[in-house]
């Protein structure tokens, strides 16, 4: 579909998104995005001119789908799938890659770690019709033999450059996290969480010189104006415990990336900045207006957060819950955790059990921000279980193939999908068909 779009916008020096919008073009991307979400082009246009909503889309992923991110449109997830240098697969994270679009993920990233990074994400590009994020830093420690202090400015800026040639849609970096910022971490109880963060405080503190990622900013930049890559200025000072949140580190990193959101701007570069981990819920909506105001109200992208630190195994639950509060007060995209989060690599089963988590948050949110035709399928789910459409429930279920296996558990039979009952109540103490007999009762009666 992008190919004919990319095609004539050859001779134009600039291809971003940002750009249009800025010189009042609406492309065919700010098209398709407002038809999904029920807008009308012209806002979709001013939204992205404003900074306040970013359509992900690398001029070198032609099989995309055009999606957009911010406040006007639905709220967004996003699955995580990669490899670790202890289980790497090709084949897996394709599976993976395709049960998160069958679960409805908006995008994807790839945080793998281990095997042949490179055709890994090329597989994953190509198997995608949505859009691809990556973490560089991952793949810069890869390509170093995994010594940190072994990263330079140049081989940073060719992985990245590598990545925009192969059509990845957003880049997180971890520029905002300053030398500066290092002593604040020492009254933390758990410190650094984020694997970008801590490599880059172990580099900044070998060299005592500044993040490399900070300095090569404008670097940084022109490769991403380039290709159309947006930016999620990642938070490597996010609190991985209740203990740490909404602290001093957090917040100097969050006026950081916002400054740098103002740079990318001005280059013609979509940005977005990623939010808290582990959040008490009474912070999560003061956590959301600090991001508003410090960051020129760039789309939020948090990971949960997490409202409790002893969910483990159920972390997918105890984060949608913080999600759900997040993206009613106003995120932009949520990025799932599964059940896996803080034990171990998730699998494809992890996955789906993640994503059906957050596309739960993500749709309660939406239906109380007030978003257009939210509650359609609500309804119409009410309906169907109203009138014993077990079929049509099935497929307005937001997993549709775990609402079936449910219900075939007791009931597997075909002739079933027929019944005026489920196996909890049986046939004579179903509360909808006591309710429909008396208002049939009622209505024989009015009719004497």
């Amino acid at each position: 579909m992008r190919k004919a779009w990319i095609k004539a916008r050859e001779k134009d020096k600039i291809k971003t998104q940002l750009r249009y919008a800025k010189k009042g073009v609406i492309t065919q991307e700010m098209e398709y995005v407002a038809n999904l979400e029920h807008l009308s082009p012209e806002i979709v246009r001013k939204e992205v001119e404003k900074g306040r909503l970013i359509i992900p889309a690398n001029i070198n992923h032609t099989n995309l789908e055009p999606m957009g991110i911010g406040i006007a449109t639905r709220t967004k997830i996003n699955s995580n799938i990669g490899s670790s240098a202890l289980a790497s697969s090709i084949e897996e994270e394709v599976q993976k890659t395709l049960i998160s679009i069958k679960y409805g993920a908006d995008t994807i990233m790839d945080l793998s770690t281990g095997g042949d990074l490179d055709s890994i994400r090329e597989a994953v590009i190509q198997s995608s019709s949505v859009p691809i994020g990556t973490v560089p830093i991952y793949q810069i420690l890869h390509d170093v033999k995994n010594d940190i202090n072994a990263l330079d400015i140049d081989t940073m800026l060719e992985v990245m450059e590598r990545q925009a040639r192969q059509g990845v849609s957003y880049f997180t970096i971890h520029c905002g996290f300053l030398l500066e910022h290092m002593p604040k971490l020492s009254k933390r109880k758990m410190g650094i969480v984020s694997r970008g963060g801590s490599l880059m405080a172990s580099w900044m503190l070998h060299y005592h010189k500044q993040n490399p990622f900070y300095e090569a900013f404008d670097d940084i930049l022109d490769i991403c104006q380039r290709y159309d890559v947006s930016l999620s200025l990642g938070d490597s000072l996010r609190p991985g415990c209740l203990a740490d949140s909404s602290d001093e580190a957090q917040l100097e990193e969050l006026r950081v990336m916002g400054e740098l959101a103002a740079r990318a701007y001005e280059k013609d570069v979509q940005v977005m900045i990623e939010g808290p981990g582990h959040t008490p819920m009474n912070e999560i909506e003061r956590n959301v207006e600090l991001q508003k105001e410090l960051c020129h109200e760039a789309p939020f992208y948090v990971l949960g957060p997490l409202v409790t630190d002893i969910a483990a195994g159920y972390d997918h639950i105890a984060s949608a819950i913080g999600a759900a509060i997040a993206a009613w007060k106003g995120v932009a995209m949520l990025c799932y955790v599964t059940p896996k989060e803080h034990l171990g690599l998730p699998n494809a089963k992890d996955v789906r059990e993640g994503i059906i988590a957050y596309k739960i948050a993500a749709h309660a949110a939406d239906i109380a921000r007030g978003r257009t035709n939210a509650r359609i399928r609500d309804d119409a789910m009410s309906n169907a279980r109203y009138n014993f459409d077990w079929n049509r429930q099935f497929e307005l279920a937001l997993d549709p193939d775990r609402a079936r296996e449910y219900h075939d558990e007791s009931l597997p039979q075909e002739v079933f999908k027929d019944a005026k009952f489920c196996s909890m109540c049986g046939p004579k103490f179903c509360s909808y068909k006591i309710s429909q007999e008396i208002v049939e009762q009622h209505q024989e009666k009015e009719n004497v």
